[in-house]
């Protein structure tokens, strides 16, 4: 099972974002932590699906070193979300 970094980004007045370096505009939101990572999965799976479905290619998963070094990340913090569809 592959897993991509997802990016955390959460303001005073806001619920936690996530979005994914690897997969530019993918993006999500839920009021909790736990919320945001479910949301995450699911629109990670999602995305993929349709890529697929549309004759794209999957990348391979970035590294934390990559996608850290990248000054626009470094305001998220990192979590590992699962691919769990293919």
């Amino acid at each position: 099972m592959r897993h991509y970094i997802g990016l955390v980004h959460k303001e005073d007045d806001s619920d936690f974002g996530v979005s994914f370096p690897d997969f530019p505009g993918v993006i999500t939101a839920g009021v909790s932590m736990d919320d945001a990572c479910k949301l995450a999965q699911q629109a990670l799976a999602f995305h993929v699906d349709a890529l697929v479905d549309d004759g794209g290619t999957i990348p391979e998963p970035s590294s934390i070193e990559k996608v850290m070094a990248d000054k626009d990340h470094r305001s998220g913090v990192p979590i590992l979300i699962p691919l769990t569809a293919e």
